[in-house]
């Protein structure tokens, strides 16, 4: 593939590295941070920075940054009502730029629990509470003068997430027979660089690990060999989800570095 301009629109826990693996790829890479001391370790490390505030008005220039191929948008969602228009005023200028591609991470949050596995391609009823990221997403992915395809990430560990600080030795976890749906840090990375590199737009992704343990077996596993207490897990079954990554494996060919979640946490030993 021939080198293209990858804007970042968030250089956090995933957007930074992703621009440092990007760049190792021998992308052009812009990253924005709504901070302007954040600007020097973005210039450390060749990611080019841009201070970028989208609110009631985008404060930045956000013209310039959009003079890129790909852009990534990992954004924290609010549920506010401001915060889908503001961000229609992105799109907006996505469509005047020289955007072709944007890759946008959601959350596999937006599936009920249906007692059962949830794929990208079923029919199902919003979680009531995530009716708003649906409504974020499709901001994106239903805009034709672009092509967008959409991650659905589980839960997020690796980096400075560690699963065996999630939950402190006072807390009571209900539902604690429930299976776990999570995604490491490195394979956030590289199913992002594999859509890429594949050109897989229009189409939306869940991306999780492919086992799932239990609440109780996975979280006493991962505080105990930090040497700490775990919290009280209520052993019951209510209600639960199982996400596929079926398709993403499948249509990618992708193979996970940390698919088996249990194994997976020999990294976050002391």
């Amino acid at each position: 593939m021939k080198s293209k301009v990858f804007s970042v629109l968030g250089c956090g826990w995933l957007g930074l590295p992703l621009a440092e693996a990007l760049i190792e790829d021998d992308f052009t890479v812009k990253g924005s941070t709504t901070s302007v001391e954040k600007c020097e370790l973005l210039l450390s490390k060749d990611i080019q920075p841009y201070v970028l505030i989208i609110d009631e008005d985008i404060e930045g220039n956000l013209e310039h940054f959009l003079q890129a191929d790909i852009l990534f948008i990992n954004v924290p969602f609010r549920k506010q009502k401001p915060f889908l228009k503001n961000y229609k005023k992105l799109v907006n200028a996505i469509e005047i730029s020289s955007v072709e591609h944007v890759v946008f991470i959601s959350s596999t949050s937006v599936y009920p629990d249906v007692n059962g596995e949830v794929t990208e391609d079923m029919h199902f009823d919003v979680n009531p509470a995530k009716k708003e990221l649906i409504a974020f997403e499709n901001l994106f992915l239903d805009n034709p003068n672009f092509n967008t395809t959409i991650i659905r990430f589980a839960g997020l560990i690796g980096g400075t997430r560690n699963p065996g600080n999630f939950f402190k030795d006072d807390r009571i976890v209900e539902n604690a027979l429930a299976p776990v749906n999570l995604i490491h840090l490195e394979d956030c990375i590289g199913i992002v660089k594999a859509t890429v590199k594949q050109q897989k737009w229009n189409v939306t992704y869940n991306a999780a690990a492919s086992t799932h343990p239990s609440k109780a077996s996975y979280y006493k596993k991962a505080t105990e060999q930090l040497g700490k207490k775990p919290a009280t897990f209520v052993e019951e079954l209510k209600t639960f989800k199982v996400v596929s990554n079926q398709k993403l494996i499948k249509e990618l060919n992708y193979k996970f570095v940390y698919p088996d979640l249990i194994e997976g946490l020999k990294e976050f030993k002391n």
